[in-house]
């Protein structure tokens, strides 16, 4: 079965200045606001809100990247002493709002994983989460707070999200199994 395509260039641009405005108006402005992008796409999509963010306020948010795989549950062999945030970086996140980014939320696992490597290298004041698309199907009790768009899923099925950065296009497709 063909992709469906679920958004376009237009409405991933649309969501994400309705979701900056939303992160704006929750806190009061970006003072005290950092964003936290989840490698890859999360990354991408936190550098588009902070663009969007110094537009509209004027001011520079800062914006860090986060790999958490050293932090993920599923894996046998951890890296050891994997330095996350730099030193620099940590001053981000200690008493400061910090907004996780990514791309697709589904089980919740890898926000409870980049959650864990946040509050190892501070203690932010409140962390909120920021999704492109929430699919639902979620193992941990984790919710977002900024929803670019909600898409009921089949565990089956399979939401692809291209950006231009990394896949020369904006768009998000629904993939579903044949059913052959």
């Amino acid at each position: 079965m063909k992709p469906l395509q679920l958004m376009d260039e237009a409405s991933i641009r649309r969501s994400l200045t309705r979701i900056a405005y939303e992160i704006l108006e929750k806190n009061n402005g970006v003072d005290s606001v950092t964003l936290i992008g989840i490698r890859s796409r999360g990354e991408d999509i936190a550098k588009r809100l902070a663009d969007r963010l110094e537009q509209i306020e004027g001011k520079k948010v800062p914006m860090l990247s986060l790999d958490i795989h050293s932090y993920r549950d599923d894996l046998i062999e951890k890296i050891q002493d994997e330095v996350v945030f730099s030193q620099a970086d940590q001053k981000w996140i200690t008493d400061r709002v910090i907004v996780l980014v990514d791309d697709v939320l589904y089980t919740g696992r890898t926000i409870r994983a980049a959650m864990d490597a946040v509050m190892d290298y501070g203690r932010p004041k409140r962390i909120h989460l920021a999704t492109l698309i929430d699919r639902g199907h979620r193992e941990l009790p984790i919710r977002p707070d900024f929803i670019g768009k909600n898409i009921p899923t089949a565990q089956s099925e399979k939401v692809t999200v291209h950006l231009k950065e990394r896949d020369g296009k904006d768009c998000v497709y629904l993939e579903r199994p044949d059913e052959n």
